[in-house]
């Protein structure tokens, strides 16, 4: 039976309490039945993130996983954007269970971060327009995010946006009113940063971990430049006009328009800003992103 850390098993349960106590105790049953019901066998120690575990497996003589989403991350849209891409841009989807939450996927090798900042951005870029394709009906809209964000920024900004200029939080407010009506019906990634870009044999790159959403291509841009390679960057001197050469980069690479892009990045550090100082963010990040907020504006 499959050996979960100890370490997730603390983490889960002090988030979650009993229904993480219970996901804990029920989670080496379902995947040993997996295992067996898709023909495969043990091949690593099992890893986790903030949103289920990752078991190495062989099937079918291939490098998988079986990937097992916690209850609260139980929504199936990753396995359909999988299934959309068919392969090309992301890892190959080869099995699905959705009342267990599980999917069987293919394994990719070293993350992004094993490369420089502008090869790192350029890939990132090329992903961005490989992976934008016409999306399937039934999927969520960025629009319905952006509503979301608007809200949360309009409910944070007295209480929390003393730090940033007024022009500022209103910039972001006025994208995430202006770039929604141009939305179009293409499927987007949603969270392409460094640990979510993975090398592979048969492609140069390949995408993991989508949070799927339909519309604007651009919005990526703000996953780029919020991975954690750029943490120094984003504290240091000389910050416009290297971010302006990356984000050249990035849209060439994924042939988005470059202003959207920044208005999106932009829009994305006021409201992570704000969600920063409500939540407790590390004082160090939440200047980072004030900066890169400003630095956009």
């Amino acid at each position: 039976m499959v050996r979960l850390p100890e370490s997730l098993a603390h983490s889960k349960i002090a988030a979650s309490g009993d229904i993480g106590r219970e996901w804990i105790a029920e989670v080496p049953g379902m995947v040993d039945g997996l295992s067996r019901r898709w023909s495969c066998t043990p091949d690593g120690p099992v890893a986790h993130g903030q949103e289920g575990i990752v078991v190495p497996v062989r099937w079918r003589d291939l490098a998988a996983v079986i990937k097992v989403s916690f209850p609260e991350w139980s929504d199936m849209r990753e396995a359909d954007a999988y299934e959309v891409w068919g392969g090309a841009g992301a890892v190959r989807l080869y099995e699905r269970d959705d009342d267990l939450s599980a999917i069987l996927l293919e394994r990719a090798g070293n993350s992004l971060s094993t490369v420089g900042d502008e090869e790192a951005v350029a890939a990132q870029g090329r992903l961005t327009r490989r992976l934008a394709v016409d999306a399937p009906a039934g999927l969520p809209r960025l629009s319905e995010q952006m509503s979301r964000w608007e809200r949360e920024i309009h409910t944070d900004r007295e209480p929390f946006g003393h730090e940033l200029p007024s022009h500022v939080v209103d910039a972001a407010l006025a994208t995430l009113r202006e770039l929604d009506p141009d939305e179009p019906n293409t499927l987007v990634h949603g969270d392409l940063h460094d640990a979510n870009v993975l090398a592979s044999d048969r492609e140069p790159w390949l995408a993991i971990d989508p949070k799927v959403h339909v519309g604007d291509p651009a919005y990526d841009a703000f996953n780029v430049i919020r991975s954690p390679r750029f943490a120094t960057l984003l504290a240091g001197p000389g910050l416009r006009p290297r971010l302006g050469r990356l984000l050249d980069i990035y849209c060439t690479a994924a042939d988005v328009d470059v202003d959207r892009a920044r208005r999106w990045i932009q829009a994305g550090a006021v409201h992570e800003a704000l969600w920063g100082r409500r939540h407790g963010d590390p004082d160090w990040l939440i200047r980072a992103t004030d900066r890169l907020a400003l630095a956009l504006t």
